[in-house]
């Protein structure tokens, strides 16, 4: 098969530097950050109101500001432009391929939410929530800063996990696309260690569609679709099983 995706990024001393830094953070920095915050706001969440706004306060503020470091890096690194960390148009043959697998998870997550909105209504469990029932909104204050929060990671861990770490493999470590697409979903899949090892499995999964998506495009426009789509779902669209009030 052949991939859309052709990236030979040249980062320059002062790009290397800071792509490594990046690197750094993703598989190291967010992984232990993710732990503590969230083991921190479980001990919280009961007892101060105002708990959850300011995780999901912190979570867009890192976000952001590594997106905005991956920005900066485009701007001076002599060989890295925005299409080398996936900023481009969707391109080549397998756009229908693309596009039918993106349209089949809406359809998907759709239906699902759906069953799950349901189960909840009924005071039933909902498969998987119970590793994430911290960050779960129950207030309208808490659903708009999810919705943010839902937006900021599909487009921030997009850029960073798919864009910028494939690129990074391929230019320091020599590995061809797919090598280095799955070195990226590694590290997708640990930065999300606070989930539980089967959080950190379907992460995995979901990582590899969006890797596939991402390398017979080109471009990390479709990714950033379904990732949207499935924070959307996961933190706003379906409510604790307990809460009645959605």
């Amino acid at each position: 098969m052949t991939w859309v995706l052709d990236v030979h990024p040249h980062f320059g001393t002062v790009g290397l530097a800071l792509a490594v830094l990046l690197a750094a953070y993703a598989l190291l920095g967010e992984p232990i950050l993710g732990r503590w915050s969230y083991a921190r706001l479980k001990r919280e969440r009961g007892q101060d109101r105002e708990a959850l706004l300011r995780f999901y306060r912190l979570t867009l503020t890192i976000e952001w500001a590594w997106t905005a470091l991956v920005v900066i890096l485009v701007v001076i690194a002599p060989g890295v432009s925005a299409a080398s960390v996936g900023v481009a148009l969707p391109g080549g043959s397998h756009i229908p391929e693309a596009l039918g697998v993106t349209a089949y998870l809406a359809v998907i997550l759709a239906a699902s939410t759906v069953l799950y909105r349901r189960r909840a209504a009924a005071g039933k469990a909902i498969p998987g929530q119970d590793a994430v029932m911290a960050l779960l909104p129950r207030t309208p204050a808490e659903r708009r800063h999810a919705v943010a929060v839902s937006l900021t990671a599909g487009i921030c861990e997009e850029l960073l996990y798919r864009g910028l770490l494939v690129a990074l493999a391929v230019a320091l470590l020599g590995l061809s696309i797919v090598p280095a697409a799955i070195v990226a979903v590694a590290a997708f899949a640990v930065a999300h260690a606070y989930q539980g090892l089967t959080g950190v499995l379907g992460t995995g999964l979901l990582g590899a569609v969006l890797a596939g998506l991402y390398v017979s495009t080109g471009s990390l426009l479709l990714p950033i679709v379904v990732h949207v789509l499935v924070d959307l779902r996961g933190l706003v669209l379906v409510p604790p099983a307990e809460d009645h009030s959605s």
